[in-house]
């Protein structure tokens, strides 16, 4: 990854999601990922996925407000392929991930592999190669 004079590469990405059930969604992300989560408190859970770049925090929703999945129109995770989009798809299945699209490629000047399903406070993620 190359940097920009304005902006340094960067080295991870990271990402805090509040969450309607800490425990619900630290198992589903456990399995979807394939690895536990690094840091777990009754307050959050923290998955380091090397593979990804990603650092993702999930975080008790203590204040009892609706959580806005809207907002947030969609987390995306690229991968390197299609057959680790058809992986990827399989893990979310076993999470037990609402599927909304499953894999599939579109073609808009080139293919697009891609996946899309919802984790158990119903944000929207998209795997895509």
């Amino acid at each position: 990854m190359t940097s920009s004079p304005a902006f340094p590469a960067a080295h991870e990405f990271h990402m805090s999601l509040r969450v309607a059930d800490l425990a619900r969604s630290t198992a589903f992300y456990t399995a979807f990922f394939g690895l536990p989560p690094k840091d777990r408190t009754a307050r959050y859970s923290t998955f380091i996925v090397p593979h990804l770049h990603l650092n993702l925090v999930l975080l008790v929703n203590d204040r009892g407000e609706a959580l806005d999945t809207y907002s947030l129109y969609h987390l995306g995770l690229g991968v390197a392929g299609k057959a680790e989009v058809i992986a990827a798809y399989h893990a979310a299945v076993a999470a037990g991930a609402e599927i909304v699209k499953p894999p599939r490629t579109t073609w808009r000047g080139t293919p697009l592999h891609e996946l899309w399903l919802r984790d158990p406070s119903g944000y929207l993620l998209e795997v895509y190669a």
